[in-house]
């Protein structure tokens, strides 16, 4: 794992000037999960997964080029079978993997402590709104990505963006996905693990830093806090609730949480409603947005919705006073968005022709009620946005490569259209992320022109919106109230 913190006095002068460049470039480089900077000494991006081993702590050790190639894991587990016949797993207790013969009583209970643990929860695979022929291969991805979120999943609630130098790092905006498809899946305990960090790592004024290393330590690269992120979070405790009371009763810390961070956003907000310009999921500065006096949508978006989910639930666990607090100010936020944002169709930034974005999902089912004037403009943005290759950037005219698609952004329009009552649509997307899953069948961050996947595998926060999309298609999903 990269050191990201700024340098130590005991290395010299040269040192320290050395290490701060080299975090401004790689600053520069950063896009939604990660960065396009890998680490030395580390394999490249044809890691194509995740290897474990069933137990405590839920290991995982990425899968090595030579290794990936003829190999498959062994259904329902995170052991992999080699072409040549032999095994490999990390066994209890350790770090790295190791490689076995077939019949080695390891392989064998490791691949029933997995099975054991998907059995404990629901596996979603579309239900009847998804055609019959489409479910087993549906069901095989979201196995895959549950047990990919268990290997991401430190034992003290820290969740990884992937395996991967400049990803291996908790996002409190990427944990609180986590959190919210382990609860939808029925795994109350690691939703409560990744929420317990949360809370844990979580300033006295309700803020958090932008990522964290593994232990908790926030990373010191010069990011300042970004906004979405309590939003987000927010959203992932109030889902917690309302999917899974009694295991949000046996998390105290939750309320204490929520209280900091809804407080802090309802504080933020200025005369016009609008909480302060900040970073978003793209994880750029305010300054080199359109109107960088003004927050983004993807600010915005999941703003409303923290506002909102705080609001549910305090009503919901008898604070009148706090919900009441809570919901005038999202009354605010979401005037300001029909004031602002709307006259233009939701772009990114509030102006006339601003350009669009995949954040414009962040004001409809399932963080929002659904509004016509959002549906036509989550249409517009998928219109712009969508590549030959059938994938999407980011935003329209975006700034990286314009030829690789990104998941998460894809799955984004997919829960989106699961939510919204557009199956058709949502299994079109479905089907676009299976087929460009690595040949290992784990989701990768990016794919490109040709259909293979340029960047690391797995991504947590795609596989976070595939199992909540998937779930989506066989049942609604609750939606913070308006009211």
């Amino acid at each position: 794992m990269t050191d990201d913190r700024i340098g130590s006095p005991r290395r010299g002068t040269f040192r320290t000037v050395w290490r701060v460049t080299a975090l401004f470039l790689a600053a520069t480089l950063v896009a939604t999960c990660g960065a396009t900077l890998p680490d030395q000494g580390r394999p490249g991006w044809g890691g194509a997964g995740l290897i474990g081993g069933g137990g405590w702590p839920f290991a995982g050790d990425p899968v090595s080029r030579e290794d990936a190639a003829g190999a498959a894991y062994i259904p329902g587990s995170s052991v992999l079978r080699l072409k040549n016949g032999r095994v490999q797993l990390v066994p209890f207790g350790a770090e790295s993997a190791i490689t076995v013969d077939a019949d080695d009583p390891r392989v064998a209970a490791a691949v029933r402590s997995d099975q054991a643990w998907l059995a404990r929860g629901t596996v979603p695979d579309g239900g009847t709104a998804v055609p019959a022929d489409k479910r087993a291969v549906y069901r095989e991805m979201a196995s895959r990505a549950l047990l990919d979120l268990r290997l991401l999943t430190r034992p003290n609630g820290a969740s990884q963006a992937s395996w991967y130098g400049a990803w291996r790092y908790a996002w409190p905006r990427d944990s609180a996905f986590t959190a919210a498809a382990f609860v939808m899946a029925g795994h109350n305990s690691e939703a409560r693990r990744v929420l317990r960090f949360l809370a844990r790592v979580q300033t006295d004024e309700g803020l958090w830093a932008a990522r964290y290393h593994p232990d908790g330590t926030a990373v010191v690269d010069g990011r300042e806090p970004q906004l979405d992120s309590l939003g987000w979070v927010l959203w992932a405790s109030w889902f917690f609730h309302a999917q899974a009371p009694e295991a949000a009763a046996e998390l105290p810390e939750l309320w204490r949480m929520i209280e900091r961070a809804a407080n802090h956003l309802a504080e933020s907000l200025d005369v016009e409603g609008l909480p302060p310009p900040s970073s978003d999921y793209w994880e750029r500065a305010p300054d080199t947005e359109e109107d960088p006096r003004r927050p983004t949508l993807g600010v915005v978006g999941p703003v409303l919705a923290g506002l909102r989910s705080a609001a549910s639930f305090a009503q919901g666990t008898g604070r009148t006073k706090k919900a009441y607090d809570w919901q005038r100010a999202a009354h605010r936020l979401a005037a300001a968005v029909d004031r602002q944002f709307a006259p233009y169709g939701y772009p990114r930034s509030p102006i006339k022709d601003g350009l669009m974005d995949t954040s414009v999902t962040f004001i409809a089912p399932p963080f929002a009620p659904a509004e016509p004037g959002v549906t036509a403009a989550i249409a517009d943005a998928v219109e712009r946005q969508t590549l030959p290759n059938g994938g999407v950037l980011p935003g329209e005219r975006w700034s990286g490569d314009p030829d690789t698609a990104w998941t998460p952004e894809v799955a984004l329009f997919t829960l989106s259209d699961a939510a919204s009552g557009r199956p058709d649509a949502a299994v079109s997307r479905l089907d676009w992320l299976a087929a460009h899953r690595t040949n290992l069948g784990v989701l990768p961050e990016k794919v490109d022109e040709h259909g293979d996947a340029a960047s690391v595998a797995p991504l947590g926060w795609t596989a976070s919106l595939v199992l909540l999309s998937l779930a989506a298609l066989e049942h609604p999903l609750p939606v913070p109230p308006a009211r």
